[in-house]
């Protein structure tokens, strides 16, 4: 299978009503295992939110196998837009590119430039869970600078859904610290970051010991700025970080 093969776009359109009925086929039998591909999300709520997003399957995977961790990867403000490439500039969609292959299956969706809305996100989870052979025990999310921020908040919002979180370089509301204190949570963040200042994450880990979290780590690079995430995402240790952790553990 060539390189541009493997790395196609398909586009595919979901509805969710306000009432919760799907309508459109399900995907598993039109991705080929290992392979990163276009998708687009939509949900009925007050207005139609759509997201469209990359989905990379394992070379290994087969719907009617075992199955997989999921990670959401969550980009920062420069890759918003409507052009799906630009996420593959960072990150697991990057690696993927490059022609890693993931022992996850891998969603990294595109903001239009409004920030993550954490419902949205929720329902592409959902979306994606449905379809694919997801292990529910095992999604985790991870994401860099306005994508760190994403994080945060999406954990925030469901912190029974996840079972680990690595925000980078990104900030969060300390006051959501009670509720995400179970969580495992691995933080990073450059010393020298000039553009989200790394009091953002320091103050996120100590409300995190306040409440009582015996589960968050922080990595601070000192000679980084704000791209603490290439370090961090070429390091194989995040990913077995990652598969350590299960909600059947909690």
């Amino acid at each position: 299978m060539s390189h541009s093969t493997r790395h196609s776009c398909l586009w595919l359109a979901v509805v969710i009503t306000m009432a919760g009925t799907l309508r459109g086929a399900a995907g598993d039998e039109t991705q080929p295992a290992g392979t990163q591909q276009a998708k687009t999300f939509e949900k009925e709520v007050v207005v139609t939110v759509r997201l469209n997003y990359l989905l990379y399957l394992p070379k290994e995977y087969s719907s009617e196998a075992k199955t997989w961790p999921l990670l959401v990867f969550l980009h920062g403000s420069g890759e918003s837009g409507r052009d799906l490439n630009k996420v593959k500039a960072h990150g697991p969609p990057k690696l993927i590119a490059e022609g890693k292959d993931f022992p996850f299956i891998v969603v990294s969706p595109q903001s239009s430039g409004r920030g993550w809305d954490p419902s949205s996100l929720n329902g592409l989870v959902d979306d994606v869970t449905s379809k694919y052979q997801v292990d529910k025990n095992r999604i985790y999310v991870t994401g860099l600078s306005m994508g760190g921020f994403g994080t945060w908040s999406l954990a925030a919002a469901y912190p029974a859904k996840f079972a680990a979180i690595a925000p980078i370089c990104g900030g969060g509301n300390t006051d959501d610290a009670a509720k995400i204190k179970d969580l495992p949570i691995w933080v990073f963040h450059g010393a020298k970051d000039n553009t989200v200042p790394l009091k953002r994450s320091a103050d996120m880990v100590e409300a995190l010991k306040e409440a009582g979290s015996k589960s968050v780590e922080f990595t601070v690079y000192p000679e980084a700025g704000h791209d603490s995430w290439t370090e961090t995402y070429d390091n194989p240790e995040l990913y077995t970080w990652f598969l350590k952790h299960s909600l059947k553990d909690k």
